[in-house]
C-alpha cells in the first residue's frame, strides 16, 4: 500500500479501464491548460505516454487535450482539492480529487469519512513526503534498478512489485528529468506524477484481519467516488 493505494483485485472499479480513462483524462485536460502540444509541455507528455500505455483510445486522448487546452469551446474548469484524515484504526490517509463542483464533493467526502475521521488541512500531510512517482519497467535484460536510479537522478527506488514495476522516488522538480533518463538505463516508464509518500507507516501485520478488512473496505469506498483522483495511505508494503 504504501505510497499510493491500490485496490486489490484487478476487476475492482478502481482498476477497470472506464474508471482510469476517466481519471487520466481528467489530468489530460488541466495539463493541456498549459498548451496542447506535449513536445513544449513536459506535464502533458508524461500524461500522453500513460495513455498509450494503457491503450486509452486515441480520440479520448485528442479530444481530452483539446477540451483541456480550450480548442472545442467548451469551458473545462477543475478544481485541485486535498482531503487529509484517518481510516479506521488511526490509518492517516490522504485524498486527492480533481472536481467540476467543491460543493458537490466536500459533502460526499463527509460521508465517506463518517467510518473514519476527516481532519482539516495539513492534520495528515505533515507525515508525507511529496514527491514524484515514477512505475517503470525493465526493458533490457540485466537492468538494475538501484544503478537506474543513481544514474538517472532519482532520490530512491521501491523494489519491483508482483507486476515487474519498480517505483522510483524523485524531487518534485526531477519527475521530468529523470523521467527522460530511465529509458537510457534499461527502463521503461509506464506512469509518472507527484505524489505523497508516508514517512512513518503502520505495519499491516500490526493490525488484525478484521481491522485490516474495515480499513481495505474505507479506502474502496473513497476510490470509488468519481471525483477521486489518487488516494495516500500511511501502510507500509
Amino acid at each position: 500500500m504504501g505510497a499510493q493505494w491500490k485496490a486489490k483485485g484487478k476487476e475492482l472499479a478502481a482498476n477497470a479501464k472506464g474508471k482510469l480513462f476517466g481519471r487520466l483524462s481528467k489530468d489530460i485536460m488541466v495539463a493541456a491548460r498549459s498548451g496542447a502540444d506535449p513536445a513544449s509541455n513536459s506535464r502533458l507528455r508524461l500524461l500522453v505516454e500513460q495513455a498509450r500505455k494503457v491503450s486509452m483510445p486515441k480520440d479520448t486522448l485528442d479530444r481530452a487535450i483539446k477540451k483541456g487546452a480550450g480548442l472545442t469551446g467548451e469551458a473545462v474548469h477543475f478544481e485541485h482539492v486535498m482531503y487529509e484524515g484517518f481510516a479506521p484504526h488511526r490509518v492517516a490517509v490522504m485524498v486527492e480529487c480533481l472536481t467540476d463542483n467543491v460543493n458537490r464533493t466536500a459533502p460526499e467526502m463527509r460521508v465517506l469519512f463518517r467510518k473514519g475521521q476527516l481532519g482539516t488541512s495539513g492534520s495528515v500531510a505533515w507525515d508525507f513526503d511529496h514527491v514524484g512517482m515514477i512505475e517503470a519497467e525493465p526493458s533490457a535484460p540485466g537492468a538494475d534498478p538501484e544503478v537506474a536510479a543513481i544514474e538517472a537522478g532519482a532520490q530512491d527506488f521501491e523494489p519491483a512489485e508482483a507486476d515487474g514495476a519498480t517505483l522510483f522516488l524523485t524531487d518534485p522538480t526531477d519527475l521530468d528529468l529523470v523521467s527522460r533518463a530511465l529509458p537510457a538505463q534499461g527502463f521503461t516508464v509506464v506512469s509518472a506524477k507527484l505524489g505523497y509518500r508516508p514517512k512513518n507507516p503502520i505495519d499491516p501485520a500490526s493490525l488484525s484481519s478484521a481491522d485490516l478488512e474495515e480499513v481495505e473496505a474505507f479506502l474502496a469506498a473513497i476510490d470509488g467516488n468519481d471525483d477521486v483522483q489518487n488516494v495516500y495511505v500511511g501502510l507500509a508494503g
